[in-house]
C-alpha cells in the first residue's frame, strides 16, 4: 500500500481489542495541574476517570506510523530548508502526538483551521505533504484547495485563524449541521486579542467550536511562564465554557480529549479550550537558534517524553507490533522522504505576473494599470539581454 492511498485513512475499529493491564492515572509534572495522561512516558498505559479510549492493535499501529511519517517529512522539509530549497520552514518536531492525536479524533465533515505548524493535521485530512510546501518555497499562496479535505490553508498571523474558526462554527450551527470546527494555535498565540475576542463570540454564541492550543513552552524566545500566571487551559473559565490539559506527547491521551470535546460541540453545548502540553523540540522557525535562550538541559529532559518512542515501547511491551512492521514503515518513510525531495526540486515558479489576477474579482482599472507597468519592467530586461 503506497504511502499516497493511505494518507487520508483514518484508523478503523476491529472486533480486536489489546487488554493490557492498566494503571489508574497519576499526577504529572510534580506539583501544577494534573494532566489527562493515557500513556506514560515509559510506555505503560493508566487508566483516566473522565477519558477513556478502547483502540486495536491496528489502530495503535496507525497512530505510529502517522507520527513516524509525518517526523520523516518534517526532517525532509527542515533539510531542505538548509540546502536553499525553502525560504523558511517551521518543524513540528516534538509535537506529532498532539496533532495526529486531535488530527484522528476529526470526522471527515469537521473543518480544520490551522497555523503554519500543523504539519501532522494536514496529514491527517489527506493533504499531500508536497503542497504545504509551495508557499515555504515561494511558488504559490496555499498549495491546495481547503474545501477539498476541511482544511484551511495556513495562516501566518499569530492567532487570526481562531475568529476564522469561531466565525465558520457560528455558520455551521446556524445552518443547523452536526459537525464541528476546530482552530490550532500555540501558547504565544494565546496572548493576543484575536483568541480572546474568538473566545467570547465562541461563548456568547455556543459555537461548535474546539480550541486546540499546543503549548510547546516557547513562543519563540518568551516562555510561558512571561505570557500567563495561570496554566493556559485555565483561561477557559473566565470565558465561560470548560478547559482541559492534555499530556501532548501521549497521542492516546490527545485522540481521546479532542474526540470529546468535538463530541461535546456537536451536541450544541459550546467550545472546549484544549491545551496540549508538550514542548518544541526544534527551533520556532529555520530562521531561528533556540540554543541562544534555552538550555540543553531542558531538551534533554523532554527528549525522554518523546512521543513516537513511548508509542513504540507500548507497541512493543504488548507485542502488538514486530519487526517487520518497524522495517517496512522505516522503507516507508525514506520513500516519502525520497518523493518529498524529488517533488519541491521539480516545482515550476510561478508566472510572476499572477500575482495580480486575483487580487479583485472582476478586476479593477488600477491593478490592470499596475500588471502593464510590471510586464513592461520585466520586458525591458529582455530587451538588454540579461
Amino acid at each position: 500500500m503506497t504511502v499516497e492511498s493511505t494518507a487520508a485513512r483514518k484508523p478503523r475499529r476491529s472486533s480486536k481489542r489489546t487488554s493490557a493491564a492498566k494503571t489508574p492515572a497519576k499526577t504529572q509534572e510534580g506539583s501544577g495541574p494534573q494532566l489527562v495522561q493515557l500513556l506514560t512516558p515509559e510506555g505503560e498505559r493508566v487508566e483516566h476517570p473522565d477519558f477513556e479510549i478502547d483502540l486495536s492493535a491496528e489502530e495503535l499501529r496507525g497512530l505510529y506510523r502517522d507520527m513516524v511519517l509525518t517526523r520523516r517529512f518534517d526532517a525532509e522539509a527542515t533539510a531542505l530548508q538548509r540546502q536553499g530549497e525553502l525560504g523558511l520552514w517551521a518543524s513540528l518536531l516534538g509535537q506529532e502526538a498532539a496533532q495526529i492525536g486531535s488530527g484522528r479524533a476529526l470526522r471527515d465533515d469537521d473543518y480544520v483551521f490551522p497555523t503554519y505548524r500543523e504539519h501532522g493535521v494536514a496529514w491527517c485530512r489527506g493533504v499531500d505533504p508536497t503542497n504545504l510546501l509551495g508557499m515555504f518555497r515561494g511558488v504559490n499562496h496555499g498549495g491546495w484547495d481547503p474545501n477539498t479535505n476541511n482544511f484551511h490553508l495556513y495562516t501566518i498571523v499569530i492567532g487570526s485563524q481562531t475568529l476564522h474558526a469561531t466565525g465558520y462554527a457560528m455558520g455551521v450551527a446556524k445552518d443547523g449541521a452536526d459537525s464541528a470546527v476546530i482552530a490550532y494555535f500555540g501558547d504565544g498565540a494565546s496572548s493576543q486579542g484575536d483568541v480572546a475576542e474568538a473566545f467570547t463570540f465562541s461563548a456568547v454564541y455556543n459555537a461548535p467550536v474546539v480550541f486546540f492550543c499546543q503549548n510547546n513552552q516557547w513562543a519563540i524566545s518568551e516562555p510561558t511562564e512571561k505570557q500567563t500566571r495561570v496554566p493556559l487551559y485555565q483561561r477557559a473559565q473566565g470565558f465561560g465554557f470548560p478547559g482541559v490539559r492534555v499530556d501532548g506527547n501521549d497521542v492516546l491521551a490527545c485522540l481521546a480529549v479532542t474526540r470529546s470535546a468535538l463530541e461535546r460541540a456537536r451536541r450544541g453545548e459550546g467550545p472546549t479550550l484544549v491545551e496540549a502540553f508538550t514542548y518544541r523540540m526544534g527551533a520556532h522557525t529555520t530562521s531561528d537558534d533556540p540554543t541562544k535562550y534555552r538550555a540543553d538541559e531542558e531538551r534533554a529532559a523532554w527528549e525522554a517524553k518523546d512521543p513516537i518512542l513511548r508509542l513504540r515501547t507500548y507497541l512493543e511491551k504488548q507485542e502488538l507490533a514486530d519487526a517487520a512492521f518497524f522495517t517496512a514503515l522505516e522503507e516507508e518513510s525514506e520513500t516519502l522522504g525520497k518523493r518529498v525531495r524529488e517533488a519541491v526540486r521539480a516545482m515550476p515558479d510561478p508566472d510572476r505576473l499572477a500575482i495580480f489576477d486575483h487580487a479583485y474579482a472582476d478586476g479593477n482599472p488600477l491593478v490592470d494599470e499596475e500588471r502593464a507597468q510590471f510586464a513592461a519592467y520585466q520586458a525591458s530586461f529582455a530587451e538588454e539581454g540579461n
